[in-house]
């Protein structure tokens, strides 16, 4: 009997043990898997390229993976701004196409430093470089029959300089503009004027008679003028008067 009961006891002791080897087993697993487990998340981390950090305004442009990343928020140095006032139905502005425009240009004080009311329109070729920057880049998306204001900074204008006496040094110009007509090649020009300006106008002289005929042979000459007369001053032309024409923002 007492092998018998040295072998339950045994038994017992085993079977009492059991889950605490299950257990320290179990516990061994989980460190053994915990410790690889950074060792993964580490490796994904190097391998993952930073993003580039979100930016207020507008969005960057897509760019390929192969641009290294930088950090910070891209500052803008200056930009065009403009206003569509009245949206235009007819034919788009396009670049070399010849645009005719209305315009009125102001200072930020308020002072018109020029337009093209009650005058003439321009007409000049699109993005050939024939006007200032704003210009040449102003009209983009607009439509005959289309109104805008442009906000155009001094770098896409008359630059730090200005231009005196009209235009201040750094001056930020807004323009008025109107889109009339879109063209392949420049419409016939308009007279460059409507009359002479009103501080040069005068009255046309007459020329000097040149109709009279020769004298007969042997019948003497005929003086112009009879003896007891003063001869009379040879007329002379009359002085060009000072025109007045518009220029456009910049040729």
């Amino acid at each position: 009997m007492k092998p018998t009961l040295r072998v339950s006891l045994t038994s017992v002791a085993a079977l009492l043990l059991s889950p605490i080897l299950l257990n320290a087993g179990s516990a061994t697993a989980q460190t053994k898997s915990g410790a690889h487990h950074p060792v993964h998340h580490a490796s994904a981390a190097a391998r993952a390229k930073p993003k580039a950090p979100a930016c207020p305004g507008d969005p960057l442009p897509t760019m390929s993976a192969t641009i290294p990343v930088v950090a910070g928020c891209p500052a803008t140095l200056y930009s065009l701004r403009y206003i569509d006032t009245l949206p235009g139905t007819g034919e788009s502005a396009a670049a070399r196409k010849f645009l005719t425009v209305n315009y009125t240009g102001y200072l930020a004080d308020g002072t018109v430093f020029d337009t093209s009311l009650g005058k003439h329109p321009i007409t000049f070729p699109y993005g050939a470089h024939q006007v200032i920057t704003g210009w040449d880049t102003g009209f983009e998306g607009m439509n005959v029959g289309g109104k805008r204001r442009l906000y155009i900074p001094y770098q896409l204008a008359y630059g730090a300089a200005g231009r005196a006496p009209v235009i201040p040094a750094k001056a930020e110009l807004i323009f008025d503009v109107e889109l009339l007509a879109v063209s392949d090649t420049p419409p016939t020009p308009a007279p460059a004027m409507d009359g002479p300006h009103p501080a040069t106008s005068q009255k046309p002289v007459a020329p000097a008679d040149r109709t009279a005929q020769p004298a007969k042979p042997g019948e003497p000459t005929q003086p112009a003028t009879s003896p007891d007369e003063p001869a009379k001053k040879p007329a002379t032309a009359a002085p060009e008067s000072d025109m007045h024409v518009s220029t456009p923002p910049k040729r």
